[in-house]
C-alpha cells in the first residue's frame, strides 16, 4: 500500500491500545494573503487514487474492529429495528382520477409509488425503487406528474449521489419509455405540454463525485425524444457558478426561471418569466440581490411572490403584469413565514412560533379565513393541491408524535385524521419540553428536550444534543423511530435552536454568517452548558451531533471546547473551510460562509475551520467521524483530512478513540433504510460504550 501503513488494533479497553493507520504527510504549503498555511493531506482530495482508497481501507478495519468488540451492537440494531418496522405514508396528491403516494411497509430499502381512485380507493402498485439495484441504494429522487397525469418524470439517483438520472415513465401503461436524461443536478422537473423543463451541467471531466460543477442550463426535453435533441432554453457561460432553475404555474402558462449567484456572496435571486410561445423572458426581478423571491402560481393578471424584500419575515405580494407594479397580498408578521401553498381556491401559509408551526387559510386575495387547528407543538407541512380540488392534504409530526395525515376540508375549514401510523410503542410514554436559554451574548435561544416520562434529572443521563445552525434552515421538531430505542435506555434527545438558521426569520440567519458564525459554536456551547447546569446529563454523558453543516458546528466546538463533552459525532462536515469552495457545489456556500479569497473573511474562517485548529498533543473526546464514499456535496475528503489530521495531532495523547466509519454506496445521507439503520446502531454502540454504559 503506497504511502499507508495497515493498522492494528487490540481488544483492550484503551484508546491508546489502537494503532491508527499511518498517514502520508505531504509538503503542500498555501499562501492566503501572505500566511503561510499547510496542507499535508491534500492527497487524500483525489477520491480516485489508488492510494485514498487503500488508506479508506484501512481506517475502515480500524473502526469496525473496535465497533465489533461491542457485545450489544447487535441489540441495538434489533431494536432499531423493531421500532422503526411500521408502515410509513406520504401524503396523496390528486391527479386526474388517482391520489399518488408512498408507502413503506416498514423496513424496505426504498418507498414504493402507489395510486389508487379516490381518497379510499383500492392502491395499486406504481413504481417500486427497491428493483432498480441489487443492494437497494438506487433512490427515486423525482416524481413529477404531468397536468394531464399522462406521464410521469422519475428521477433517480444511484448509491446516494446528487447526480440524478430523469426518465419518463407512462401512467396507462405504468411501462417506462425510452427517454434517458443524464448529469442532472439541483433541478426541478416542470411540465408544459407534451414535456418538461429540467437543470443540468456538462458532463463533468475528471472525477464525477469531486470535480467543481459549473455552467448550469436549463432544457426542454419532449417527451419521447433522446436527450441530444432537448432544446437549450437558458444558459450564462460568463457566470458560470450560478444556478439557473426552471418551474412552471399550475396551469402550465407560464415559464418562471430563478436565477441565483451565492457563489458571489448573494443571498437573493432574480426572476424572469415568459409564457410558452414567447421568445424572450420579462423580468420580475432582473438583478440578484439579497432577497429572495418565488412564484406561489399566478392569478388573472399576474404573480402572487413569496418574498423577503423589505420583510426579514417573509410576505406574499403580487406582481402585476401590466405595469410591474407590485402590492401586499399577504403582510409581514412578527413571526417567520414558512411556507405558501395553494389548493382549491386557496392560499394556505404556514409560520413558525418559536419554531413550532401555526397553519392560516386566505383566500386569494390575501383575506384571512382563519387557523388550520394542529394537535399541538409540533411541524405541519402540505396543504398543496389542484385548483378544483374540495380538500387538501397536510401531514403533522413532532419528536414524540409520529407523522399523521390529516384532510382538511375547504368548505368546512375542518381537519380530520386521513391516516394515523400503527407503531410498536406508545407515545403517551415519551415527554417534549422546550426550554430557552441565554448564549454567550446573552442571546435567548429555543432548545427541545424529549425523553421518557418519568425520567429524574440527576445529572446521569445518557444524553445527545443535536444542532445545525446555518443556511436559514430550521430544525423543526419532527418524529424519528430510532430516537425511540435511545429514549428507552434512559436517553435524553436535545435539539438546540441555533443562529444561522431561519426560526426567527432573516435576522436569525444572518447573526449566524460569515463573520458572526462565531455566534453559532457558542449557542451550541451554551445547550451543552445549560443540560448540564440543570442536571439533565454531564460531561461524561453528553454526545455532541450534527451532519453537514452542522457536521462542521460538531468539529468547530470540538476544538473549542474539548472537555465538555464525552462524544463527538460530526457528519458529512464540512471540515476544511479554506478549500470547500473548491468541490462539486461548494461555491455555493460562499453566501453563508464567506470565502478564504476575501483577506477579511479568511482570517474568520481560518480561525475556526475544524482542520486547522485541531491542537497537538490535545485531548479530545472520544470521536467517530462518518462520510460516505458517493457524497458528492460535501465531498468526504473534507472527513478524511478531518481524521487524519485528528488521529496524528491527538492520536497518542487522547485518552479516547478518534475514528473515521466510511460507508460505501451512501451519500448526503444514507442510501437505504438498512444503511440508516446500521450507521445509527454503530453511533449508539460507539456512544454508550464510550459512556462506560451497556444497552440493556
Amino acid at each position: 500500500m503506497t504511502g499507508v501503513i495497515g493498522a492494528l488494533y487490540t481488544t483492550e479497553s484503551s484508546a491508546q491500545r489502537i494503532q491508527y493507520p499511518h498517514t502520508r504527510s505531504g509538503e503542500q504549503v498555501d499562501d492566503y494573503h501572505g500566511l503561510k498555511v499547510n496542507d499535508p493531506y491534500r492527497w487524500l482530495e483525489d477520491d480516485r487514487s489508488e492510494e485514498t482508497k487503500a488508506w479508506v481501507e484501512s481506517q475502515n478495519k480500524v473502526t469496525h474492529s473496535y465497533l465489533d468488540e461491542i457485545a450489544f451492537r447487535t441489540k441495538i440494531l434489533a431494536d432499531l429495528e423493531k421500532y422503526f418496522n411500521y408502515p410509513k405514508y406520504s401524503a396523496p396528491r390528486r391527479k386526474g382520477d388517482y391520489f399518488y403516494f408512498s408507502k413503506n411497509d416498514g423496513l424496505q430499502n426504498q418507498s414504493v409509488i402507489y395510486r389508487q381512485k379516490g381518497p379510499n380507493g383500492s392502491p395499486e402498485l406504481v413504481l417500486d425503487p427497491n428493483l432498480l439495484s441489487a443492494d437497494g441504494t438506487t433512490v427515486l429522487t423525482v416524481f413529477s406528474l404531468s397536468k394531464n397525469g399522462r406521464y410521469a418524470v422519475v428521477g433517480i439517483s444511484r448509491g446516494g449521489s446528487d447526480w440524478q438520472e430523469y426518465g419518463v415513465m407512462d401512467l396507462n401503461t405504468l411501462k417506462m419509455m425510452p427517454d434517458k436524461i443524464e448529469w442532472v443536478k439541483v433541478s426541478s422537473a416542470a411540465w408544459q405540454g407534451d414535456g418538461f423543463y429540467y437543470s443540468r451541467y456538462p458532463k463533468p471531466e475528471g472525477s464525477a463525485l469531486a470535480a467543481k460543477n459549473e455552467n448550469h442550463q436549463v432544457y426542454f426535453h419532449k417527451v419521447g425524444t433522446p436527450q441530444d435533441q432537448d432544446r437549450l432554453v437558458y444558459e450564462d457561460p460568463a457566470n458560470p457558478q450560478r444556478f439557473h432553475t426552471a418551474g412552471t404555474t399550475d396551469d402550465e402558462q407560464y415559464l418562471v426561471l430563478k436565477l441565483s449567484d451565492r457563489g458571489k456572496g448573494k443571498d437573493g435571486n432574480a426572476l424572469f418569466y415568459k409564457k410558452a410561445e414567447d421568445k424572450d423572458f420579462k423580468p420580475v426581478v432582473s438583478e440578484i440581490g439579497d432577497f429572495s423571491y418565488s412564484v406561489i402560481d399566478n392569478v388573472e393578471d399576474g404573480f402572487l411572490i413569496e418574498t423577503n424584500e423589505d420583510a426579514p419575515n417573509g410576505k406574499v405580494e403580487k406582481f402585476r403584469f401590466t405595469d410591474s407594479k407590485w402590492n401586499t397580498v399577504i403582510p409581514e408578521k412578527p413571526e417567520p413565514l414558512k411556507s405558501v401553498s395553494t389548493g382549491g381556491t386557496k392560499l394556505f401559509a404556514i409560520y413558525n412560533k418559536d419554531v413550532a408551526s401555526h397553519a392560516y387559510v386566505f383566500d386569494r386575495t390575501g383575506k384571512p379565513e382563519g387557523e388550520v387547528a394542529l394537535p399541538g407543538l409540533g411541524t405541519a407541512a402540505g396543504f398543496d393541491g389542484e385548483k378544483e380540488d374540495e380538500s387538501v392534504f397536510y401531514t403533522y409530526t413532532s419528536f414524540n408524535y409520529p407523522p399523521t395525515i390529516f384532510r382538511y376540508i375547504i368548505q368546512s375549514g375542518k381537519s380530520e385524521m386521513f391516516r394515523k401510523p400503527e407503531v410498536a410503542f406508545n407515545p403517551e410514554d415519551y415527554e417534549t419540553r422546550q426550554v430557552f436559554y441565554p448564549s454567550k451574548d446573552g442571546t435567548r435561544v429555543p432548545m427541545f428536550i424529549t425523553f421518557r416520562k418519568g425520567l429524574v434529572q440527576n445529572g446521569n443521563n445518557p444524553t445527545v444534543l443535536y444542532g445545525y445552525g446555518g443556511f436559514n434552515i430550521s430544525l423543526d421538531p419532527s418524529f424519528n423511530a430510532t430516537r425511540i430505542a435511545f429514549l428507552d435506555q434512559g436517553g435524553i434527545f436535545a435539539q438546540a435552536n441555533l443562529r444561522g438558521g431561519s426560526e426567527y426569520g432573516e435576522k436569525w440567519h444572518k447573526q449566524g454568517m460569515k463573520l458572526k458564525k462565531q455566534n453559532v459554536f457558542d449557542d451550541f456551547i451554551a445547550a451543552a452548558e445549560y443540560l448540564i447546569g440543570e442536571k439533565y446529563t454531564s460531561s461524561d454523558k453528553l454526545a455532541l451531533q450534527g451532519g453537514s453543516n452542522g457536521g462542521l458546528l460538531v468539529g468547530a466546538v470540538t476544538n473549542q471546547r474539548p472537555e465538555l463533552f464525552k462524544v463527538a459525532l460530526p457528519a458529512v462536515g464540512v471540515m476544511d473551510m479554506l478549500r470547500f469552495q473548491k468541490f462539486t457545489i461548494g461555491w455555493n456556500w460562499v453566501a453563508d460562509y464567506g470565502s478564504s479569497d476575501n483577506p477579511e473573511e479568511f482570517k474568520v474562517l481560518y480561525g475556526y475551520s475544524p482542520v486547522h485548529n485541531i491542537r497537538k498533543a490535545g485531548r479530545y473526546p472520544a470521536v467517530m467521524v462518518t462520510t460516505a464514499d458517493h457524497d458528492d456535496r460535501v465531498v468526504p475528503a473534507h472527513s478524511f483530512k478531518y481524521a487524519a489530521t485528528l488521529q496524528a495531532n491527538a492520536g497518542a495523547s487522547s485518552d479516547n478513540p478518534l475514528l473515521i466509519r466510511i460507508d460505501t454506496n451512501s451519500g448526503h445521507g444514507a442510501s437505504n433504510t438498512r444503511k440508516l439503520l446500521q450507521t445509527t446502531a454503530d453511533i449508539y454502540a460507539f456512544m454508550f460504550k464510550n459512556f462506560g454504559l451497556t444497552w440493556k
